[in-house]
């Protein structure tokens, strides 16, 4: 009875996506052409984004250079000179302009239906680490900006991602006291002096999750230190191990300037070209 309830609501969600692709023919929620299914990318937007693929930095997800070999033990110099506080960090992405179109939107239009295809690709970046975490925990959001937003786009992406891997999500456990400004553009003492006592975990969260190994989601990882922040309160309680596991990565500016003038250099020699100037030689280094 049990299987033929399952192929009952399997068969009426094929006919209901039939039912809303003929009244509502999707759309690519980037650029809005028509695509094949209701949350899926037209190749053009897929191929625009920009997959982290190995080699990329063990601890933080970042990854390395075209020019640059990897560090030791394939991790990054920023991550040995300050390990992060969580083990693991990966990202399916960079933040660049295409994945600009997907983030803000999700995050300050009201596109929430954009969760599941976010969460899919997190999924499928996050590997092992999705496969042995015993519990998925988003990154809080302030009741302020909660009442404003609506929605906390961490908790859409840890509950999709939860539900593709079959594992539990406690999107309250944790809790931000204050609203912190921009961490962008502070060195980082000055991050970790504006983040200080800015998130808590709930007393009743403490025992559950003890000993556990946590997978925290967030949709962007700039510097990478509210979820250190984050990820050293967990740890302080008792937890197993902290992974993190974001939607995208924000490249650091050197890298993303030799990936740009290796691309050039190589498109350069293909067509029999000489070397055009690169993005240093033209506005001075960042």
């Amino acid at each position: 009875m049990r299987d033929l309830r399952r192929e009952l609501g399997k068969s009426l969600r094929r006919a209901t996506s039939l039912v809303l692709d003929g009244l509502m023919p999707p759309r690519c929620p980037a650029c809005g052409s028509l695509v094949q299914g209701q949350t899926g990318l037209c190749a053009g937007c897929f191929a625009g984004l920009t997959f982290i693929t190995a080699p990329y930095c063990l601890r933080c997800g970042l990854p390395f250079a075209l020019s640059n070999a990897a560090g030791a033990a394939n991790i990054c110099p920023s991550c040995i000179a300050r390990p992060p506080t969580f083990r693991h960090g990966r990202a399916a992405f960079l933040y660049d302009e295409a994945a600009q179109r997907l983030i803000l939107p999700f995050k300050h239009a009201d596109r929430t239906e954009l969760a599941p295809l976010l969460g899919r690709l997190m999924a499928r970046a996050a590997g092992p680490m999705l496969t042995d975490a015993d519990i998925i925990l988003p990154v809080p959001l302030h009741r302020r900006r909660l009442a404003a937003r609506r929605y906390n786009q961490a908790a859409l992406l840890a509950r999709d991602v939860a539900k593709r891997a079959g594992k539990p999500c406690a999107v309250d456990a944790l809790i931000r006291h204050r609203v912190t400004a921009p961490l962008g553009t502070l060195s980082a003492a000055a991050r970790q002096r504006t983040l200080a006592g800015a998130f808590a975990l709930r007393p009743a969260m403490i025992d559950r999750l003890r000993d556990r190994k946590i997978l925290l989601v967030d949709d962007v990882m700039t510097s990478g230190a509210t979820l250190n922040a984050c990820a050293a309160i967990l740890q302080a309680a008792g937890a197993g191990s902290v992974d993190v596991l974001v939607a995208a990565r924000v490249p650091d500016p050197r890298q993303r300037e030799d990936r740009q003038t290796g691309h050039a250099l190589a498109e350069a020699d293909r067509r029999g070209k000489s070397h055009p100037r690169t993005h240093g030689d033209e506005h001075g280094s960042d």
